[in-house]
């Protein structure tokens, strides 16, 4: 009585039966592996990627139009306002111009009016050709203007002109699919949004669809980084006078300023997206769909548009193009410096942690940080000399847990020790590039709002990215976006080299705000021990309303699995089963999980993220 074990007594017998069974569970797991595996590839798979868009594209669209009829008769339009569509034209091709044209007229929405705003009357053809349509339809206004004012000015007097209850910006060359008005104001009327924003791709001149921007929802970090938001844009009309004319001075991102002034005027959860293809840019060669180039001044007036949003809003940034683009970096320029502790746990291997450690104590420039690393049933008299000898820095302890190897529990004893602000969890086969690495991610969480987690670039021994974001869903539970990818690459739409909004991160470099790790109970060292159990505590941050941003600019190099090994293994296959089986269970049916907000639902989880396509009949 009062003992404080607990034991329990089998037979030879039982304990040879229960070793077979262990065994045979073992067995079936790895044949389970390789039968899924033949499977998979047994079975014809056209597949589509972004390679082969024009073929996933000639099918999506009809789709779409199904689904859309379909829609009239279950979720009838509770209303049909005006829709005012601006289009200031100056010297447009005239095939060009007459396709945007027929494009509004062939609507499946009828109740619209089309400003056609002639900038400056350049052209006595293109003047004709307004008249031509007018006469035929009396919903196609005319609005001269005997002075060039630009795209600005132009917009500006379509905007004055405007009498419907929403407005659509609209380019003289581009195309709207014959349902965008419907689906567009189906969105608005179910979602209350004051600004609505859809996908889009590019037609080239053989008429072959290419490069769809499949976009996120609302994501105000990317947003900062690029005018993702672009085409096609509806805003209620009252909210766009409110938020204030296009400005000249921004030509070129005049609409990337009037985005960010409007995210200064109304509530983020008020701007909503259409997750549905209902633009078609135009690929001419003087186009900015062909290439920026063409329009140089637009990445001056992005990288002022930018700043100035931000100063408006109390910082004080240094924003800048990367590589001449429009693609824009935020130095928020912070000096608060809250208490971190980074917990890196290990076993043995001093060498690859004596690295990590010695690399973070050399190259870590932030003023306010402790490390303490997790030993766990390290046994090498090398081992101990290390702890020795970094056990004497300032800010470095050891603490030695004895337990089978849990990554849930360790950090979780750890991180109960601590009384930091922010704690950053950090595999032992991590090193750190640039001693601004910890200002970085720390900045990324103070200057956003209730972003409660960052993540960093990091980066294989080779120098392709091993993490830029994880995206989430139950076809792949998580998988690192941009996997693989080249030192060169930009990623889709620039992501690899912009920070933004993400719905989880690794934790094999990860800053977490400590209140509220504790608050959301940390990891969850019962049935996620090994795996998952980082994506699992993103999902349970978003999930209590906070954001996670991946932080570009924080770059680290990785040696994954190095220390633990991988999963894709015989020895671990069970476990690994059945930690994913743990999150499909508990994540099936929340919004998050279903589909990643952060992530494009036309692309894959279980494939390659941000290039392999769902099949389009099914979306």
């Amino acid at each position: 009585m009062g003992s404080p074990f607990t034991s329990s007594i089998a037979d030879d017998a039982l304990e040879t039966r229960l070793l077979d069974i262990a065994e045979t569970i073992d067995r079936l797991h790895r044949e389970l592996t390789t039968l899924r595996t033949e499977i998979r590839s047994a079975i014809p798979q056209a597949g589509y990627n972004l390679g082969n868009y024009d073929r996933w594209a000639a099918l999506y669209y009809p789709a779409l139009r199904e689904r859309t009829a379909l829609q009239r008769v279950t979720a009838p339009l509770t209303d049909e306002p005006l829709i005012s569509i601006l289009c200031p034209t100056y010297k447009p091709l005239r095939a060009d111009y007459v396709t945007a044209i027929e494009s509004v007229l062939k609507q499946s929405y009828r109740n619209w009016e089309l400003i056609l705003i002639d900038d400056g009357m350049v052209s006595a053809e293109t003047t004709a050709l307004m008249a031509e349509y007018a006469a035929r339809d009396p919903r196609i206004v005319i609005l001269p203007l005997e002075k060039n004012l630009g795209i600005s000015g132009a917009t500006n007097a379509g905007m004055d002109a405007a009498r419907g209850a929403y407005t659509v910006f609209f380019d003289h060359d581009d195309m709207m699919v014959d349902v965008a008005l419907e689906i567009m104001l189906r969105k608005a009327q179910e979602s209350g949004a004051l600004l609505i924003y859809s996908d889009e791709d590019k037609i080239d001149l053989a008429n072959n669809w290419q490069a769809p921007n499949f976009k996120p929802d609302f994501n105000y970090r990317y947003l900062l980084g690029c005018n993702y938001v672009c085409h096609l844009t509806m805003v209620e009309t009252a909210t766009m006078r409110a938020i204030g004319p296009l400005r000249a001075e921004y030509d070129g991102a005049q609409d990337h300023d009037f985005i960010l002034r409007a995210c200064e005027i109304m509530p983020h959860d008020r701007i909503a997206h259409v997750q549905e293809l209902l633009y078609h840019w135009r690929m001419t060669p003087n186009s900015t769909a062909v290439t920026v180039g063409n329009k140089n001044y637009a990445i001056a007036a992005g990288v002022r548009a930018v700043n100035d949003h931000l100063v408006r809003r109390g910082f004080k940034p240094d924003v800048s193009s990367i590589n001449g683009l429009t693609l824009y970096r935020v130095d928020w320029r912070l000096t608060q410096s809250p208490s971190v502790t980074i917990i890196i746990p290990f076993k043995d291997q001093s060498d690859i942690t004596r690295r990590c450690l010695e690399t973070l104590l050399e190259r870590t420039d932030y003023p306010d940080f402790e490390v303490v690393l997790i030993d766990n049933w390290s046994v090498q008299p090398a081992t101990q000399a290390f702890m020795t000898e970094f056990g004497k820095k300032p800010n470095v302890r050891f603490m030695t847990i004895e337990e089978p190897f849990n990554y849930s529990r360790l950090n979780n004893l750890a991180a109960r020790t601590c009384r930091s602000d922010y704690l950053v969890f950090m595999n032992n086969d991590v090193f750190v590039e640039k001693s601004d690495w910890l200002r970085l991610m720390m900045n990324e969480a103070l200057a956003g709002d209730r972003v409660a987690a960052v993540g960093a670039r990091l980066l294989y021994p080779n120098e392709t990215i091993q993490h830029a974001g994880v995206v989430v869903g139950p076809a792949g539970v998580g998988a690192h976006a941009h996997r693989g990818c080249g030192p060169e690459d930009y990623g889709y739409i620039g992501r690899i080299l912009l920070s933004h909004e993400v719905t989880a991160v690794t934790a094999a470099c990860m800053l977490v705000e400590r209140e509220v790790f504790d608050a959301i109970g940390g990891f969850d060292e019962t049935h996620l021990r090994i795996a998952y159990n980082d994506v699992d505590l993103c999902l349970k941050i978003r999930a209590e309303g906070y954001r996670i941003v991946y932080c570009a600019e924080a770059m680290a190099w990785h040696h994954e699995s190095l220390t633990r090994g991988s999963d894709d293994v015989p020895e671990h296959e069970a476990r690994f089963f059945e930690e994913g089986q743990t999150m499909q269970k508990r994540w099936a049916g929340h919004p998050l999980y279903e589909r990643d907000p952060a992530y494009p639902r036309f692309f894959t989880v279980d494939l390659q993220p941000f290039f392999d396509l769902v099949d389009p009949l099914k979306t």
